[in-house]
């Protein structure tokens, strides 16, 4: 099995931003499930002043190798021109659960 996946967490804008970053990650298998947490609020350091705007938080899980072509996607897709994405390692956990991960991430 393979032991190198991870999480991507991204912040989103909207709840239907981040549901069309779900759907376009998990549809095209650089993620095997995507959790929309939310609302959020996220106060951060833009253009000068600190911010304070209502966010989506969104969770991808993946495998450790899918996090470079997972992230260029993001990017691709996400309205901002710098989004957070961060990718967390998974270091443990049901052994079905990352076996089912894996499974869903292959690229055939």
């Amino acid at each position: 099995m393979d032991t190198g996946f991870s999480l991507l967490y991204v912040t989103a804008p909207s709840r239907d931003v981040a549901m069309t970053l779900a759907h376009a990650l998990v549809g095209e298998r650089l993620a095997a499930c995507a959790n929309l947490l939310g609302p959020i609020q996220s106060v951060y350091w833009w253009d000068g002043k600190v911010n304070d705007e209502p966010e989506v938080a969104l969770i991808l899980k993946t495998r450790t190798e899918l996090v470079p072509e997972a992230t260029e996607r993001l990017r691709a897709l996400h309205p901002y021109s710098c989004p957070c994405v961060v990718a967390i390692a998974i270091d443990g956990g049901n052994p079905a659960f990352l076996g089912w991960l894996a499974a869903e991430t292959a690229r055939i």
